[in-house]
Parts: C-alpha cells; sequence; structure tokens
C-alpha cells in the first residue's frame, strides 16, 4: 500500500505564516522558517510554502525566506506564489525547493505547465487550483482565491495533468478554516478524473476529517492543512497514529 503523506501548510504573507477562513480574515501565526523547522522535525511528510499574496501583488516570491526555511528542514518542500516564468521555476528551485506549485500563472500561460515539465520534469510541477462552487458548478479562481476566472474547475485540473502537472493540489475555498471536513465530492471528482497525485486542501478540522478522507477516497494521496497543526489542535504523530489504528499505512 503507498503511505499516505500529512503535509503543513504556510500561507504566508510579508513574511509571516498567517491563517484565515474561507481565504479572507487573515491572523498572524508565526515565523515561516521556525514553524518549518518544527514540522520538519515533528514528522511531517512533506512541507508545502506558499507566498499567498505575491499574484495579488503583482510581485515576485520572497526568495529570502523561502531560503531560510530550506535550509533548515529535511523534507520535500513544494513552493508557490508568483510563478509566472520559467525564471520563476529557476529561481525558487535553486532556493531548495524540491517541487514548484503554480496556479494564477498558469491560468494566464496554460503552456508554463507544458514548458516547465520539459524543463524540468513533471514530478517537479505542481498544480494548485483554488476551487469554489458557483451556481452549481465548480469555478477555478486566481490570485489568491479573490477573482472568478469562469473555467470549470474539474476540467481545468484535468487539462493541466494532460500538460505535464506532475501533482494536484486541490484548495476547497468552501470549506477552507471552516473545520467541518474536506469536500468528499469535489475530491472524489478529482481523483476519478486524474492518474497523478492529489492533495486535499481545505476543511480539516480534526484527526477524524483525516481518517475519513483516506477512508472515502482511497486513491487519493495526501491530506494537508494549516491552522490545526499550527495552533497545535491536532498533532502530526498523534495524526499519524490514529490513521494507523484506523489501518491506513502512514509513515511514524
Amino acid at each position: 500500500m503507498i503511505t499516505k503523506r500529512i503535509i503543513p501548510c504556510l500561507d504566508v504573507k510579508d513574511g509571516r505564516v498567517v491563517k484565515g477562513v474561507n481565504f479572507e480574515n487573515l491572523n498572524d501565526v508565526s515565523s515561516p522558517v521556525e514553524l518549518g523547522k518544527y514540522y520538519s522535525d515533528c514528522g511531517a511528510d512533506e512541507l508545502v510554502f506558499y507566498d499567498i499574496t505575491a499574484s495579488s501583488d503583482g510581485r515576485r516570491l520572497f526568495t529570502d525566506i523561502l531560503r531560510q526555511v530550506a535550509e533548515n528542514i529535511f523534507i520535500p518542500l513544494t513552493v508557490g506564489g508568483g510563478i509566472n516564468t520559467l525564471d520563476d521555476f529557476d529561481r525558487v528551485l535553486k532556493c531548495g525547493a524540491d517541487k514548484v506549485s503554480v496556479n494564477s500563472g498558469a491560468i494566464k500561460n496554460p503552456d508554463l505547465i507544458k514548458a516547465a515539465a520539459q524543463k524540468y520534469g513533471n514530478q517537479c510541477v505542481v498544480i494548485s487550483a483554488d476551487i469554489k462552487r458557483v451556481g452549481g458548478e465548480f469555478h477555478v479562481f486566481a490570485k489568491g482565491g479573490r477573482e472568478d476566472t469562469g473555467m470549470e474547475g474539474i476540467s481545468w485540473i484535468k487539462r493541466c495533468v494532460e500538460n505535464g502537472a506532475g501533482e494536484v493540489v486541490v484548495n476547497s475555498i468552501d470549506t477552507d478554516g471552516v473545520k467541518k471536513g474536506f469536500d468528499i465530492e469535489m475530491l472524489k471528482r478529482v481523483c476519478d478524473t486524474v492518474n497523478v497525485p492529489v492533495i486535499a486542501s481545505g476543511g480539516a478540522g480534526s484527526a477524524d476529517d483525516f481518517v475519513t478522507l483516506f477512508k472515502e477516497i482511497p486513491d487519493i494521496d495526501a491530506g494537508l492543512a494549516a491552522s490545526i497543526f499550527h495552533f497545535g489542535e491536532v498533532k502530526i504523530s498523534d495524526l499519524k497514529k490514529t490513521m494507523r489504528d484506523n489501518g491506513i499505512t502512514v509513515r511514524l
């Protein structure tokens, strides 16, 4: 059985980790360097670092802080925020990222995924899709969940994978920070559509939510969360023991 991954997410704004609800009302949490090291030391399988205002601010990602985070962790690091060109991929990888996550940049230029996959390999390219229900449809949002593109979400993710994305992070705006569980309906649709690893993001409020995720969708590869880890509501070591006790294969 494939080991299921647990991935904390650092949403970084102005050099600090922040967290909100439904992508709004952001509150300061901690230093990304300190928090990244903590997660690396306490059993996280990977770490995601999002510079969440880089795209909406129209600027490049904070590479100095990113470099410090990368130097202090010993687990794979995925980085996103303001990734618009191959030069951005190159810059982030040289700072220590293992994978690069692209969202708004791919919406503006869908050929970016194909070009990056050809240059760096599919395993390096992650499509991060911010999805919200609009009029009964799944819509893709850009610029950190601020802008409705009008594009249908599942077909957009499929297109990105066909272009070379080797992994998908599905961010449910509807469940983000609400702590009532992952968006099982939407995640099932994605897993039925693509054949690359899928990471669930948005909605985790307890260890049981992760158990439900992996039981309901055996094909899902990982669960990502932020606030429940940041605020100590769920410890990763305890979560993994709960998962193991429920027959889910994890790395302890």
